[in-house]
């Protein structure tokens, strides 16, 4: 199976086929509006910028089961993202990516690549601790530990790589780059 077959919800409640995508990379992320990793718009939206011509997509879902940090409705949200960010890449509608009404793409995504950790140093401890009380009404089903954890999309809509909302972006941008 390809990512590609999935269906999501645009925006306005329709629905479309990842299938529009097929052949580019895509940077699936589950993002928020009001979370500390929020700035990381600035950084998706520059790549989206420097590689959408060589075939490059971000495709971005809010999500407000992280500490309520996106409880806006889809337009609000996207408001604040096209103005503070300047976004143009596409942004869906919100989403869950946990329990049981999680969206079967990023179920399907954080299944196969599960989570391995925020990685080293403060910042990571600090989440980790956050996540774990915010996910354990989850229990099994808590696919995604936060906001802007990014999946990796190759040509052939196969799963390639995550990345935890701690990872660099410089290091996002490299795995972008090499698929391209």
């Amino acid at each position: 199976m390809s990512y590609y077959d999935y269906t999501v919800t645009e925006r306005d409640g329709s629905t479309t086929s990842l299938d529009k995508y097929k052949g580019k990379v895509l940077l699936i992320v589950n993002t928020a509006t009001g979370c500390g990793f929020t700035p990381q718009y600035d950084d998706l939206e520059k790549i989206y910028a420097d590689f959408k011509d060589r075939g490059f997509e971000v495709l971005d879902f809010p999500c407000n089961q992280f500490a309520d940090q996106a409880p806006e409705s889809d337009e609000e949200i996207h408001q604040f993202c096209t103005m503070k960010f300047g976004t143009e890449f596409p942004q869906f509608k919100k989403v869950e990516v946990n329990g049981e009404s999680a969206d079967p793409l990023f179920a399907d995504l954080a299944t196969e690549r599960p989570f391995q950790g925020f990685g080293k140093g403060l910042k990571a401890k600090a989440l980790q601790k956050f996540a774990q009380a915010n996910n354990k009404k989850f229990g099994d089903k808590a696919y995604i530990m936060w906001n802007f954890t990014k999946f990796l999309v190759d040509r052939q809509g196969q799963l390639v790589a995550r990345f935890e909302p701690t990872v660099d972006m410089a290091e996002v941008r490299r795995a972008v780059e090499a698929q391209l």
